[in-house]
């Protein structure tokens, strides 16, 4: 059985000293919900890479995959620096969906999960979001083994965005409909580098199971062949 995960809104990065958290430190206009209290370590530890970026333009990490996630189909897109496009749509479910999202991971160098978290128009959590949650994670316990991470993002309005995006582009009303959680998941990843990362929520291990926070602190193997496209 894997452990249990916890989340925290991780813009945390520079405010937090082995504190118990109650309020997200970045939040969102729209969002009006209190997280749970959690125990955490510092997690100045775990900026997302969009973070790293603003603070030294010159630093050279891994790349960031956005996911969609449906009730049939799931969205991906990829960002190598801040250069953002749609990359494919799954159609699994349950565990088949979560290791394939790994194994794009690893296949792709990307060493951080962006996911969209459903939010109402008034800035509420819905019974989706709680389905967000659970898969996110699940996932952020399979990418802690691998020292990767995952943060979830306000992904409302992006279908319709995305929508947009597609029209304008000349897509036909097919390849939108085949296409278009991938570019959903990309208008994630744009709403996410935007804001440098920081409106994000970071998906942790409990802190109990300090095996996986030591892995995520040491990050994964330094790839030599790193090139920034």
């Amino acid at each position: 059985m894997l452990p249990e995960p916890i989340s925290i809104s991780p813009s945390i990065c520079a405010k937090v000293n082995h504190a118990h958290l109650s309020l997200p430190i970045f939040p969102s206009p729209r969002r009006n919900y209190v997280p749970k209290t959690r125990a955490l370590s510092s997690s100045e530890e775990f900026p997302p890479n969009a973070l790293r970026r603003k603070q030294d333009p010159q630093w050279r990490g891994g790349f960031s995959l956005g996911v969609d996630l449906g009730m049939s189909r799931t969205g991906l897109a990829l960002s190598k620096g801040f250069s953002v496009r749609p990359l494919t749509v799954l159609e699994l479910r349950g565990q088949k969906l979560e290791l394939r999202i790994l194994e794009i991971a690893g296949n792709k160098e990307a060493d951080e999960f962006i996911v969209g978290l459903p939010i109402s128009r008034d800035g509420q959590e819905t019974p989706q979001s709680n389905k967000v949650r659970s898969v996110a994670g699940r996932l952020a316990i399979r990418a802690a083994e691998r020292g990767w991470r995952v943060y979830l993002q306000d992904e409302h309005g992006t279908t319709s965005d995305a929508t947009g995006l597609m029209i304008d582009m000349g897509l036909s009303k097919l390849a939108r409909q085949r296409k278009g959680d991938a570019y959903a998941a990309k208008i994630v990843l744009e709403r996410y580098f935007s804001t440098s990362g920081m409106e994000t929520e970071l998906v942790l291990p409990n802190p109990k199971h300090v095996d996986l926070l030591e892995k995520l602190r040491k990050g994964p193997p330094k790839d030599i062949d790193f090139v920034l496209e």
